[in-house]
C-alpha cells in the first residue's frame, strides 16, 4: 500500500474501539514504506510487545534523525493500549472515541514524518520540524 493509501485509511478511522488494531497496522505498514525505501526488509521481531517498535528500531539504524519519532511510535503503543484496557474496563464511549481519535491523530503524525523524511533526509535533525520542507520551497 502505497503511503497515499495508507493516509486515506487513517482519515477513515472514525474513532471506534475496532480502529485501535487497524491504526497500529498502519502504523506498522508506514514503516514498513520506509524501510523498504532504505532498501531492507521489514523485521517480523517485536519490541516491548510491538512490532512497531521493532521497526522503528530497525528504521532508525545508521540514522539518528530518525529517533525524532520514536516517541510517536511509543505513543501508537501507548493508545492502543489504552484501547485494550477500555474493552475489559468500564470506561465511557466518549473517552473511548476520543483515545482512537488520538491515536489517529498520532498515527497521522508519524506518516507525515516519514514521507516528509523520504523528501529531505535531514528532516528530524531538529525535532520533528518540517523545516527543511519549508526551505525547499521557499528557495524553489
Amino acid at each position: 500500500m502505497t503511503l497515499a493509501g495508507i493516509e486515506a485509511d487513517i482519515d477513515a478511522c472514525n474513532g471506534e474501539a475496532a480502529d485501535a488494531a487497524r491504526l497500529l497496522a498502519l502504523s506498522e505498514q508506514v514503516l514498513e514504506q520506509w524501510i523498504i525505501a532504505r532498501g531492507d526488509t521489514p523485521t517480523h521481531e517485536t519490541r516491548e510487545g510491538f512490532r512497531l517498535l521493532a521497526l522503528h528500531r530497525q528504521g532508525a539504524r545508521d540514522l539518528p534523525s530518525f529517533n525524532a519519532c520514536r516517541e510517536t511510535c511509543r505513543e501508537i503503543a501507548y493508545h492502543y493500549n489504552l484501547m485494550e484496557v477500555s474493552r475489559d474496563a468500564a470506561l465511557s464511549a466518549v473517552a473511548n472515541v476520543r483515545n482512537a481519535r488520538m491515536m489517529a491523530l498520532v498515527a497521522k503524525h508519524l506518516l507525515l514524518f516519514v514521507s516528509g523524511k523520504m523528501q529531505s533526509e535531514k528532516l528530524g535533525e531538529f525535532c520533528c520540524a518540517a523545516r527543511p520542507l519549508r526551505q525547499d520551497e521557499v528557495t524553489s
